[in-house]
């Protein structure tokens, strides 16, 4: 017998089949851990900074804690995992190795405002086959242990490494989509595999353009996994010429919201630190730290304890970071100044954040109203300032006189266009008066 339908059983099954599509499509982002604090809010930790071990697996594994030296328990803080290259450990990363402190956690510690803590795993003969999933299962026994022991904030745990360090983040961000919110990857590859690798994460990669170890192809197959999975605009982004030495970020455009990716492709080779204008790499002098960093701050942060409850929260719907880390909140500090332009060029300061002993700041450059080929801005430190780490520009000091002229690639201004740098200092902030000459 023919068995006919009826309209409206046909708009029932239409209605239907469209809720289970849109269903679907809801599954295909991922769930971000529940927004908010942990079990270990409010209780007395068990936990103390320093190297502890760990039974994952059936073995024995170590890693190094680093908890800020003001943890209150009724606060959530970020959670970052260092992961060490090959031949590297978990000491080099926590402590910065030869390069010192500055170079701690990749940088973000001296960066951090004493708001996040961190955690240095040890892979298995010093690297991160993770066979059989072994070492996703460490990394996923330690947030346990950590969350379960620690205030954290669950929409603030990102990870992040260098060469076979940065195949694990990327291995993490492909497995473990609802944990981590970003990754960093400095030179990676997919040397520790990518199980799953569908669902969305914030990605920023970092690849020198001539790699003699992992050839930037790879950086750029890794990458793509998350240009595709956050639904971005497919590109091929600009990246310098052999012998620059300076390197260009990317922000790609038409990502989900809360899911951007960011590329910055450097003139250099297998370097986790690279220093525009050298061949040499130092942890103390590379733009990557603040690059890093400030990608970070643009994802905000869950309520705390005593707020009140409310739902998981909007990541920023703008790849653009934002000027702050979200674990502590900037400083107030006023706009960059903005002279009226006239034939030459103007400068404007703004203090992006500060800590105990030093500061952030961002200097832009405003050509007046005809273009410019260079420009200089020279400045006086205050008493007990110096600057310690500055990108996108040329440093000269005399003294507490210092200036700082463009590279290569931010010099040509056509008329009310800008450019701007930044760098890190010693001392406590203050407002300078600064002067700009061109070229």
């Amino acid at each position: 017998m023919r068995r006919t339908t009826s309209p409206s059983r046909r708009r029932w099954v239409l209605s239907s089949l469209l809720t289970l599509a849109l269903t679907g499509a809801v599954l295909l982002v991922p769930r971000l851990a529940e927004a908010g604090p942990t079990a270990g809010c409010g209780r007395t930790p068990t936990l103390t900074s320093g190297t502890r071990s760990i039974q994952s697996s059936g073995q024995t594994r170590s890693y190094i804690l680093s908890m800020p030296s003001s943890y209150q328990n009724t606060r959530p803080y970020r959670l970052i995992f260092g992961l060490h290259w090959l031949n590297g450990t978990a000491n080099d990363v926590a402590t910065g190795g030869s390069d010192g402190s500055a170079w701690a956690f990749y940088g973000q510690k001296q960066l951090s405002n004493d708001g996040t803590i961190f955690v240095a795993p040890q892979g298995i003969s010093n690297g991160w086959a993770n066979t059989n999933g072994r070492d996703v299962t460490l990394i996923d026994d330690l947030v346990s242990l950590i969350e379960g022991d620690l205030c954290v904030d669950t929409s603030q745990v990102f990870a992040m490494g260098w060469s076979y360090g940065g195949a694990m983040s990327y291995a993490l961000a492909c497995a473990r989509p609802a944990v981590f919110r970003a990754v960093v990857v400095y030179s990676g590859a997919n040397l520790s595999g990518c199980s799953g690798g569908t669902q969305p994460v914030a990605y920023f990669g970092i690849h020198g353009t001539h790699d003699s170890v992992l050839n930037i192809s790879s950086g750029r197959a890794v990458r793509d996994t998350f240009v595709r999975n956050n639904g971005c605009t497919a590109q091929s982004p600009r990246e310098p010429a052999q012998g620059s030495l300076t390197h260009i970020t990317t922000v790609y455009s038409g990502c989900r919201s809360g899911y951007p990716v960011q590329w910055a492709a450097f003139d250099g080779d297998h370097a986790p630190h690279p220093v525009d204008g050298s061949t040499a790499t130092s942890g103390t002098r590379t733009w990557t730290s603040a690059a890093v960093n400030t990608f970070l701050a643009q994802f905000t942060a869950a309520p705390s304890p005593s707020a009140s409850p409310s739902a998981s929260p909007s990541p920023s719907a703008s790849p653009s970071p934002s000027s702050s880390p979200s674990a502590s909140p900037a400083p107030s500090s006023p706009a960059p100044s903005s002279p009226a332009p006239g034939a030459g060029c103007s400068a404007g300061y703004r203090l992006v954040n500060s800590w105990p002993g030093g500061f952030q700041a961002e200097v832009t450059v405003t050509a007046g109203s005809a273009p410019i080929t260079g420009w200089t801005v020279g400045w006086t430190l205050a008493g007990g300032q110096s600057i310690t780490q500055l990108w996108s520009g040329t440093l000269s000091s005399n003294g507490q006189s210092v200036t700082v002229r463009n590279v290569s690639y931010n010099g040509n201004l056509s008329a009310g266009a800008s450019a701007t740098f930044g760098f890190l200092a010693g001392g406590t902030p203050s407002t300078p008066t600064l002067a700009c000459t061109v070229a």
